[in-house]
């Protein structure tokens, strides 16, 4: 069975930083677009970040650009996303997708080509 599963979400004071991964299973990431979004309580889904599989490039959101990193694993199963400096803002349950389309297609994109997406994990800023 085809899956994504991401982990990593807790609770965390502002300032601090959570690692989240988003597990592959059934098949692997390659020749993938890896998008992260994430959907805030009474807020529209938001593209945060993506990663081509195939050369590493990524693209951030302006609201995480700086604090936010993106990573693939050289096996192609797992893809990350630190965060550090996280702010109440960055609350949201956090999603990751695998895409045939392109991160410098955007966001919307890789939603219009997405293939599988994942579970998601809360993320809770809150002192």
């Amino acid at each position: 069975q085809v899956q994504l599963a991401e982990s990593g979400g807790g609770l965390v004071q502002p300032g601090g930083s959570l690692r989240l991964s988003c597990a592959a299973s059934g098949f692997t990431l390659d020749n993938y677009a890896v998008g992260w979004f994430r959907q805030a309580p009474g807020k529209e889904r938001e593209g945060v970040s993506c990663i081509e599989s195939s050369d590493g490039s990524t693209d951030y959101a302006d609201s995480v650009k700086g604090r936010f990193t993106i990573s693939i694993d050289n096996a192609k199963t797992t893809a990350y996303l630190q965060l550090n400096s996280l702010k109440p803002e960055d609350t949201a349950v956090y999603y990751c997708a695998a895409s045939i389309g392109a991160c410098r297609g955007g966001y919307s994109s890789l939603l219009r080509y997405l293939e599988v997406w994942g579970q998601g994990t809360l993320v809770t800023v809150s002192s």
